[in-house]
C-alpha cells in the first residue's frame, strides 16, 4: 500500500503525511520506510522526504503487460543515427538526474561518450530540459536547490532555467551548449505517452567542433520528428 501512495503521488511524501494517508502511527511509518531503503525501493531526499526508485519501475517492466520504451524508441534510434552520424540518446528522470536507457555510438572515431545507465544532472543537459520542461514547480525547486557549476555555460539562476523551459515548450526542442561538458553538445526533444505525460527525451550528443549553428538548425527538426515518432507508438496523440 505504502509503495502505490508513493508511486501515484509523483512528489516526494513526508514520514506525517504517509502516516495520515496510511492511518498508521508515525514510529510504524517510519519503520516501514527504513525496511524499503535498505531493500532499495524508495530514498530520502535532501529534505528528509521519501520517494520511489527505479526498482519498482523496473519491477513493473518485468511483470506488466505494456510497451517497452526501449523496443518502440528503437527504429527512431536507428533512423536517427543513420541521419545524423552522431550518438544518440534514449534518457528518463530519475529524481533530479537523467538515466540514459538506450545509446547508439555515433560511428565517428572522435564522439560523444555515454552508456546506458550513466546519470547526469538534469539541467544542464538537452534531454534534461526536455523533460522538465513538463515537469512539476517543486522538481524545479529541488533542482535549483541542488544546482551545481560545471563550465562558463551552466544555467546558474531560476529565470534562466524558466526561460529556457519556456522555449523548450513552444519550439518542442532543447539544447545543451557545453553545460555540462564544455566538448559536448546536445539537441534533444520529449516524448510522451498515451495520456500525454512526458516519460522520457530522445537526443543527438556530439563534439562542440561538429554541432555548429548550421547543424543545429539541420539537425533540431529530426530529432523532433524521432520524439514524435516514439510518442505515437507509444500511443501518443497530438492536440489538434
Amino acid at each position: 500500500m505504502m509503495l502505490e501512495l508513493m508511486s501515484g503521488e509523483g512528489e516526494p511524501m513526508g514520514v506525517t503525511a504517509l502516516a495520515r494517508h496510511m492511518e498508521m502511527p508515525k514510529s510504524g511509518v517510519h519503520r516501514l520506510l527504513q525496511v524499503l531503503r535498505a531493500a532499495g525501493w524508495v530514498r530520502q531526499t535532501a529534505a528528509g522526504e521519501y520517494e520511489c526508485t527505479l526498482k519498482l519501475w523496473e519491477l513493473g517492466q518485468r511483470v506488466a503487460n505494456r510497451v517497452d520504451l526501449r523496443s518502440a524508441a528503437a527504429p527512431a534510434m536507428r533512423e536517427l543515427a543513420a541521419q545524423t552520424r552522431e550518438t544518440i540518446l534514449l534518457s528518463i528522470m530519475d529524481g533530479i538526474e537523467v538515466l540514459y536507457l538506450d545509446v547508439i555510438d555515433s560511428p565517428q572515431p572522435v564522439r560523444a561518450h555515454t552508456k546506458p545507465g550513466d546519470r547526469v544532472p538534469a539541467f544542464c543537459m538537452a534531454t534534461g530540459k526536455a523533460m522538465l520542461a513538463y515537469a512539476s514547480s517543486a522538481l524545479i525547486d529541488r533542482i535549483m536547490e541542488n544546482l551545481q557549476i560545471f563550465t562558463s555555460m551552466t544555467i546558474t539562476t531560476r529565470d534562466q532555467l524558466d526561460k529556457e523551459l519556456e522555449q523548450v515548450r513552444r519550439k518542442g526542442v532543447a539544447y545543451n551548449r557545453g553545460e555540462w561538458g564544455g566538448g559536448v553538445r546536445g539537441i534533444a526533444a520529449p516524448i510522451f505517452d498515451a495520456h500525454g505525460a512526458c516519460i522520457a527525451a530522445i537526443s543527438v550528443g556530439a563534439p562542440g567542433e561538429r554541432m555548429t549553428e548550421a547543424v543545429r538548425r539541420s539537425v533540431a527538426p529530426l530529432v523532433i520528428d524521432a520524439a514524435r515518432n516514439i510518442s505515437r507508438e507509444l500511443g501518443h496523440t497530438p492536440a489538434s
